[in-house]
């Protein structure tokens, strides 16, 4: 049993190996088993609880209390008796907030904040598993081609010693030239060894990440369609993309809102209560459930701070504090980035340059090594002449694998720079783990009441609420070819929109000049920082990137 049990497993194995595994079939088995993703995924799902757990503040709370009592005394106020009083009680109370000041509605949008900041980390934690097994899988491929490379240079040098040794039988070169020749063989079967131990290494990285063993691997698709044409779309794409900066603006809305949850303990909170209570027993009776009463109460509560010895301003000036330095971490974070997108682009310039210059190197390798080996049978050249040759050739192939790992490397950082690397664009017929499933299966589970709407809307007054990002998207090459759209070409077709709109206005402004009837009471809108960059003539990207440089810093929020 056990003998068919490996003939089994054998067969799988060598089955795969001849089917042959693409950089897409280690990503959709990555992206659904690896256990780094599958926490992250637990996080997120357990950060999805916290709304609910913040929508429990607008809902009614009811509870149940029931109470038995035995009295037992020899002796009252003096005078001695003798029996005992039970009694028994039980009674429901219903408590529903209808105002907290707007600190429900406030905690409400921190935890939709900190829901949507969750999800972008779950972007950056995906990235940077899809970074990982392409590291694994490239990392793999080039080592196979190493070993393989090694391994025909060992062969060649092979054959040399054989080709040495029987002209040196005849007389035709000396034992030094044999001599030269198995010294570069013994070195070639050196780094064949450290070769292989390189690829072991590399393919135990790969079973880590992946979770399988790697078969045969195919060649990796190309990133040119994903990768962007220029800096400048890099950057834009990187501003409105990239997961670490989208995670740290629903952070400062989330910090933002816990500064309004704050100041909301300063606001007088109104509740409304029933109860309904049934009590029984009397005195002299063995049995406490009898002669029972009920009673029903309903209590309307008002509350008003009044003072709390500092807490509360301490609380609010605290989070006002906390707010002011995630808004800090906006501009920080989005300065590293742009420092990520830039090292990547100049990295990856540098890796396309080495990769021209050593394809060069090795077809020029080639041709001399050719020249040199037949120059070396007529008597031109000497033993070692083909020996050097020989090695700079094998050098030089290996370079262009190493030239061809780090160009792909290079272009995948890029993307994850950018926010760009995702597991849609890289394999086909993938199930997208869809966040916002959970979310709505949570939120629409038992607990809810009709009325929470209208509770929620008069709690909101006053409240902040989130400001949701754009989903992200890949970024197009700089003459706008491409599925992927940037911020900076979409903000400049907004801006010929709006142009156009303020066109008609002038228009419309002169027809009511004209013609008071044609007014219908309308005043077009005042925009003078849009009729400030139309006037600038900005209307492409760069000229708006330029013209944003040029204006001073955004508008900050008022200090707390």
């Amino acid at each position: 049993m056990k003998a068919k049990g490996l003939i089994v497993g054998v067969a799988m194995i060598v089955s795969g190996a001849a089917r042959g595994e693409t950089l897409g079939d280690a990503i959709a088995l990555a992206y659904d088993t690896n256990p780094t993703l599958l926490a992250r995924r637990a996080t997120l799902r357990a950060t999805d609880e916290g709304y609910v757990q913040a929508q429990a503040g607008f809902r009614p709370t009811a509870s149940v209390q029931g109470t038995l009592t035995t009295d037992e005394n020899n002796e009252t106020f003096g005078q001695p008796y003798a029996g005992n009083y039970q009694t028994s009680g039980a009674g429901i109370t219903l408590t529903q907030p209808i105002y907290t000041g707007g600190r429900v509605s406030s905690q409400v949008t921190a935890a939709q904040a900190t829901i949507l900041a969750g999800r972008e980390t779950l972007r950056a934690t995906e990235q940077t598993v899809l970074q990982a097994v392409i590291g694994a899988y490239v990392d793999t491929r080039r080592d196979e081609q190493d070993v393989a490379i090694a391994e025909e240079n060992v062969g060649l040098l092979e054959r040399q010693l054989t080709e040495s040794r029987a002209r040196f039988g005849v007389g035709e070169i000396t034992r030094t030239d044999v001599a030269e020749t198995e010294s570069r063989v013994a070195a070639a079967r050196a780094q064949l060894s450290s070769t292989r131990a390189q690829l072991a290494t590399s393919q135990a990285e790969y079973t880590a990440v992946v979770g399988q063993v790697p078969g045969k691997l195919a060649p990796e698709p190309p990133l040119a369609k994903l990768l962007p044409d220029s800096l400048e779309a890099a950057f834009g794409a990187a501003t409105a993309n990239n997961p670490q900066v989208r995670q740290q603006d629903y952070a400062e809305q989330a910090s933002a809102a816990k500064v309004a949850a704050a100041k909301a303990q300063t606001r007088p909170s109104v509740s409304v209560q029933a109860s309904l209570g049934y009590a029984g027993g009397v005195y002299g009776i063995s049995s406490p459930f009898v002669n029972y009463g009920h009673a029903v109460a309903a209590t309307a509560t008002a509350t008003v701070p009044l003072f709390t010895g500092g807490l509360t301003s301490s609380q609010v000036r605290a989070a006002a504090e906390t707010d002011n330095a995630d808004r800090i971490g906006i501009e920080t974070i989005r300065r590293q980035v742009m420092f990520q997108v830039s090292q990547a682009w100049n990295q990856l310039l540098a890796a396309r340059a080495n990769l021209t210059a050593i394809e060069t190197e090795v077809s020029a390798a080639n041709i001399a090594f050719e020249g040199t080996r037949q120059e070396a049978r007529v008597g031109l050249r000497t033993t070692l002449d083909v020996l050097i040759t020989e090695q700079d050739l094998s050098n030089a192939q290996l370079a262009l694998v190493g030239a061809r790992h780090d160009e792909y490397l290079a272009g995948a950082a890029l993307l994850v720079a950018m926010g760009g690397l995702e597991a849609k664009d890289l394999t086909q017929g993938l199930t997208l783990y869809d966040p916002s499933r959970n979310f709505k299966r949570v939120t629409h589970l038992p607990g809810w009441t009709p009325w929470d709407p209208a509770i929620a809307a008069v709690d909101r007054i006053g409240a902040p609420s989130v400001v949701q990002r754009p989903p992200p998207g890949p970024v197009i090459s700089a003459d706008g070819d491409g599925p992927i759209k940037v911020s900076l070409a979409r903000f400049a077709v907004n801006c010929r929109i709006v142009r156009g709109r303020l066109s008609k206005d002038s228009q419309s402004r002169s027809r009511c000049q004209d013609d008071p009837s044609q007014c219908r009471n309308k005043t077009p809108p005042n925009r003078p920082w849009k009729r400030s960059w139309l006037r600038s003539g900005a209307s492409s990207p760069r000229k708006i990137r330029r013209w944003i440089q040029g204006r001073s810093t955004a508008p900050q929020r008022p200090p707390p």
